[in-house]
């Protein structure tokens, strides 16, 4: 799949005028990440469970 054709979305935590928003779009083996500000810069695409662990780290630390 190109990243063209992938559904993105922000937190519903992100505020629509805040500067610091990323983007993200699930596919059933990859995440993609982005800017939101830079919808053609560069993005990130890590696995499912890399991405998993991240949200427990980042959820879970003070």
């Amino acid at each position: 799949m190109t990243t063209s054709r992938l559904k993105w979305f922000k937190s519903s935590y992100s505020s629509a005028d805040g500067p610091d928003c990323v983007e993200v779009a699930i596919t059933p083996t990859t995440i993609h990440i982005r800017d939101s500000k830079n919808k053609n810069g560069a993005q990130l695409a890590v696995s499912d469970g890399t991405w998993t662990a991240f949200l427990d780290f980042a959820t879970h630390s003070a």
